[in-house]
């Protein structure tokens, strides 16, 4: 059975026969599947001469659950239950996404089984819960995920229940968070578990169910708990809003006719950026935000304008890289008729149509000291003159500015005025490279994938294993831009009801010289290089069908024997790494180990 078929519960038990490796009892206490209890027990390292506690290379604590529940507690009391439900299971989201992480990179090469099984393993590790599957349904090629569980022995319950008593909601926040950050991760797309029963709300057990978002009726809720701000997107993931191809972080096509844009994120330097623009916003202070190119600068900017009390007025953008030095006056301040020739008619300049509302200057590095000095003196005593006219403006603007060079240096070397920096550096905000905020690549490739799917017309169905790997450890130059780019590319490089290969993502971009440690023949650890999966990805290019009836013809292959004969080549291929010959075939190291055995 390869990776892209179903795997459910009847499936394992007859992988259980074929393989003799796998075998499920309906509970996770075989340990037949690597990674085991033991091999992930082996992670956990106590240093307490220094007051250090790892996984694998993570500092973990120790905490007791009563203090947990007081915790727990004190945020109900002091935030209330919905703020304290958000935090909680956004806590939970970035534990999961973490555990993720260390199981995709230490045992890719077992299989998608195993990667999901050893997720269920670290939660009861890690003293949460032991959990109970019911019903487990996944295809990682289709991108396709459908799971009941029972949760036993919750942590979580035992401190609500002790702390806060019962009550009519489920309490498994944390959890709930945990599932959904783990099996996104490794799904790479935006998983949403939901708690359908819980003894803190007099269940008999913990029961929860999770499916990918667009298909669960009214998402917004849910995202509403994931989601740090309020103003944060909470209907990027419903298919049947109209707003699914709204424009995200920097995007200068005209994708939508609608205005409003969606930011989505998770992660800690994501939420932090958010918590800084919802202190700046109802102010009228001047806000500058800094980064690489490509994170967001402008989104952010849109957002701050549109939870601001001059939402109702105009937003205003100005591309300072774009405008000649000799046209940035005008450009700024408008023009009077006759001022110039070719000045026919007066007309105002972006401060005058910015009047009331927001004036977002972008990249105001690359401003000339000339330009500079004449936009201190707007800035300083809020009046502007035409060119060409006589009498001052008065304007009531709010400046927001983006660089994405070291403003600090510039005027170190001379090339940026020190008066206008520490006019624009009232309240610097600056944005974390995608490379930083990893955590958030999950929730961004399942919402591209669903707007760039819907926009060209395409039905993709996910991303494979080996994709998902790769877009976690790429380093993103280009950042959010480089992203939705990549995800675009692949949905028209796909073919229709198949997933994203890596062969459908990368062209020139320089991919990480290894992102996964595989098993070798010898049993030694070997590494898998990026390009050469590459490489093999797009040796498979192709029209399959033709080429097997051409074979079968020629030869007289059988089905069978082209099977034996793929393998023996992967092997070969590899230099006799099965588990790169493996994934390269979609098959687990044991399934292949099966079939070599069995020919």
């Amino acid at each position: 059975m390869s990776s892209s078929e179903r795997i459910s519960l009847a499936d394992i038990s007859r992988l259980d026969e074929a393989t003799q490796t796998w075998r499920w009892d309906g509970s996770i206490e075989n340990d037949a599947v690597s990674p085991t209890l033991g091999e992930l027990s082996e992670f956990i390292q106590f240093s307490p001469g220094d007051g250090r506690i790892w996984l694998d290379d993570r500092r973990v604590v120790l905490m007791q659950s009563d203090a947990l529940g007081m915790m727990r507690q004190q945020l109900i009391d002091k935030v209330g239950l919905d703020d304290a439900r958000g935090l909680l299971t956004r806590t939970g989201y970035i534990s999961g996404v973490r555990d993720a992480e260390l199981v995709m990179a230490r045992w890719a090469d077992q299989g998608p089984m195993s990667t999901y099984l050893a997720g269920v393993r670290l939660h009861a590790l890690e003293g949460m819960v032991k959990v109970e599957p019911l019903h487990l349904e996944f295809d990682a090629a289709m991108g396709t995920y459908s799971g009941e569980f029972i949760w036993h022995n919750s942590v979580e319950v035992e401190a609500h229940i002790a702390h806060c008593g019962m009550g009519s909601e489920p309490a498994c926040w944390t959890q709930l968070g945990y599932a959904m950050g783990y099996v996104s991760t490794t799904l790479g797309r935006l998983v949403i578990f939901r708690e359908v029963e819980c003894r803190a709300a007099g269940g008999q057990a913990c029961r929860i169910i999770g499916k990918p978002a667009e298909e669960w009726p009214n998402v917004e809720e849910d995202l509403h708990y994931i989601n740090g701000e309020d103003f944060l997107s909470t209907s990027a993931f419903n298919p049947s809003s109209a707003r699914d191809i709204a424009e995200l972080p920097e995007v200068t096509d005209n994708l939508a006719a609608e205005d409003e844009k969606h930011m989505v994120g998770i992660s800690a330097a994501f939420n932090a950026c958010c918590h800084q623009l919802k202190r700046v916003a109802p102010t009228r202070a001047t806000a500058l935000f800094s980064g690489e190119s490509g994170v967001g600068k402008e989104l952010f900017a849109q957002m701050l304008h549109e939870i601001s009390p001059r939402k109702d007025k105009p937003f205003v953008s100005v591309n300072c890289a774009a405008i000649p030095d000799t046209l940035v006056e005008a450009e700024l301040f408008g023009v009077e008729q006759g001022a110039y020739t070719g000045a026919t008619a007066s007309r105002p300049g972006r401060f005058e149509r910015a009047d009331g509302g927001t004036l977002f200057l972008d990249e105001i590095g690359t401003l000339s000291l000339v330009s500079q000095g004449k936009l201190l003196r707007a800035l300083q005593e809020g009046v502007i003159e035409r060119v060409g006219g006589t009498r001052e403006i008065r304007v009531d603007v709010r400046v927001v500015a983006a660089t994405n060079v070291e403003l600090e240096e510039e005027v170190r070397q001379g090339r940026f005025r020190e008066d206008l920096f520490f006019r624009l550096n009232v309240f610097p905000v600056r944005l974390p490279p995608l490379r930083d905020r990893r955590e958030d690549i999950p929730l961004l490739l399942s919402y591209f994938l669903q707007r760039y799917s819907q926009q060209h017309g395409r039905h993709i169905t996910g991303f494979t294993a080996r994709a998902v790997r790769a877009l976690l450890n790429y380093d993103y130059p280009g950042n959010i831009r480089e992203l939705q780019n990549l995800v675009e590319r692949g949905v028209i490089s796909a073919d229709d009801d198949n997933a994203i290969d890596l062969r459908h993502l990368f062209r020139f971009e320089q991919m990480p010289s290894e992102f996964v440690y595989s098993v070798g023949i010898a049993g030694g650890l070997a590494k898998e290089d990026a390009n050469e999966a590459l490489a093999a990805s797009e040796a498979i290019e192709g029209g399959l069908l033709d080429r097997f009836l051409a074979l079968s013809q020629s030869e007289s292959l059988s089905l069978e024997s082209l099977e034996l004969r793929l393998i023996q080549e992967a092997v070969e291929r590899c230099r006799g790494n099965l588990a790169a010959a493996a994934r390269m075939m979609g098959l687990s190291r044991a399934q292949l180990a099966y079939r070599l055995s069995k020919a």
